[in-house]
């Protein structure tokens, strides 16, 4: 049975330096496990809308990450603990299996990562002037 999502209304809007004429915004949000398979299904609808979704793993539960771009539809991959995209072993076998040449398997890996989806969204990632930022810091 479908829930009702609830998204916020009100997004704050900004520039997209790297499209002008494009804008951008940035949510966070908590919910429960799959929340960020049904924001990815909503936002989808809107086949020119570029996004990335994050759900973070939790007790029990992988994370998860969506991205989507216009030319390359949705990606969606499993994340660990420190927001990597995990390729669990079964897969794994079977890409190295099937690959005949060390750029065959590069190839296939670099898909069952997300690579060009992540190239494409890279430059969309960095934050406008003003826009929120989170700065990370290394201890030690």
């Amino acid at each position: 049975m479908s829930r009702a999502l609830a998204i916020p209304v009100s997004l704050p809007w900004t520039v997209q330096p790297v499209e002008p004429s494009a804008r951008r915004a940035e949510c966070g949000w908590s919910g429960r496990p799959g929340t960020a398979a049904q924001i990815a299904h909503e936002l989808r609808q809107w086949s020119m809308v570029r996004f990335e979704v994050t759900e973070e793993p939790s007790a029990g539960v992988d994370g998860e990450r969506f991205m989507h771009v216009p030319s390359r539809g949705l990606f969606r991959a499993t994340t660990g603990a420190a927001g990597d995209i995990q390729i669990g072993e079964d897969r794994l076998r079977t890409l190295i299996a099937s690959a005949r040449t060390p750029e065959a398997l590069a190839f296939a890996l670099d898909a069952a990562m997300g690579t060009e989806w992540d190239q494409e969204l890279e430059p969309y990632r960095y934050a406008a002037e003003g826009a929120p930022v989170t700065l990370l810091t290394r201890a030690g």
